[in-house]
């Protein structure tokens, strides 16, 4: 069980890390493609190099129920399809401090809604934990300008970020049941490429034909990175972890997001990190710790996928 809870964490971690350097590229990337044919590039690309790993390494992995189809493909809607317009969009309305904030609440949907799934039961410290994350995440943004202004476009914007928390925490508290079935792998491969068929037509009618004409060697390095490292084996570690760990165990290491982007942007622009930046990553990782931490009543035995 330890081990299983290792391998679990360390996977979540740099599905994490690779989530955070995934901002600071898409940062960058964004300005010369909008943003639903970024996304569809990104995840088009992690889908393929998923769906062609498989198909020469280990093909048997890609045998499925066509029963279970729909239910994958449920997963890709909502993890690469809703989840990227709904970030992309609340973006345009709302400053990325407060949506990176709401984004933090992960935890909490994922939470919740596995509580009512009855697929997982948290004890106080794991409570104090998300709760300490978030905090942790909350005084970094407000050290770095966290502000409460733009009427009610501003508005739209946090709720839809606040639905893109809900559906990460969706996500992993469906993927359970074909997680329980098939290899994490497969059931990446099947939500990554169901999911970017769905955004084929919003990215079309948004530019992407004369997006892909302004890509030059830089963008194209970026893609790359976002497509294999922020596609491919970010999404599909995080999916493993969810294989091995419940779903808020998971959904906590995405408040280590905005860590590990400030991080990156400091290193790579110069930038000073202050203490209360420290402050705020020392709690974020206690916080991570805290739920994290190996205790025999976390969860209640799932039902047999089988009835």
């Amino acid at each position: 069980m330890i081990e299983r809870n290792f391998i679990g964490n360390s996977a979540a971690f740099i599905a994490a890390v690779l989530f955070g350097a995934s901002v600071v590229a898409t940062r960058v990337a964004v300005g010369s493609i909008p943003p639903l044919s970024l996304a569809l590039l990104r995840f088009g690309q992690g889908g393929l190099i998923l769906l062609f790993s498989l198909l020469i390494l280990r093909p048997g992995l890609l045998r499925i129920k066509l029963t279970d189809l729909p239910y994958l493909a449920l997963l890709g809607a909502i993890l690469f399809a809703i989840f990227p317009v709904t970030f992309n969009v609340g973006l345009k309305f709302t400053e990325a401090s407060r949506g990176a904030l709401m984004l933090a609440t992960l935890p909490f949907w994922s939470a919740w809604l596995a509580r009512i799934a009855k697929s997982e039961r948290l004890i106080l410290r794991q409570v104090g934990g998300i709760i300490l994350t978030l905090g942790g995440v909350a005084v970094v943004l407000a050290e770095r300008g966290l502000t409460w202004q733009g009427g009610g476009w501003a508005l739209v914007g946090d709720l839809l970020m606040l639905l893109t928390a809900i559906c990460g925490a969706f996500y992993g508290v469906l993927a359970q049941k074909m997680l329980k079935k098939y290899n994490p792998i497969t059931v990446t491969t099947y939500a990554m490429v169901t999911g970017t068929c769905l955004l084929i037509p919003a990215a079309f009618v948004e530019g992407l034909s004369q997006a892909i004409t302004k890509i030059d060697f830089q963008i194209a390095g970026l893609l790359l990175f976002l497509g294999i490292g922020g596609g491919a084996l970010g999404y599909f570690l995080w999916t493993f972890a969810l294989a091995r760990l419940t779903p808020t165990q998971v959904a906590v290491y995405i408040n280590l997001n905005p860590m590990v982007a400030t991080i990156l942007a400091a290193a790579l622009l110069a930038e000073k990190l202050t203490l209360v930046f420290i402050a705020g990553f020392v709690a974020v990782l206690s916080g991570v710790f805290l739920v994290n931490w190996p205790t025999k009543i976390v969860t209640e035995p799932l039902p047999d996928a089988s009835s």
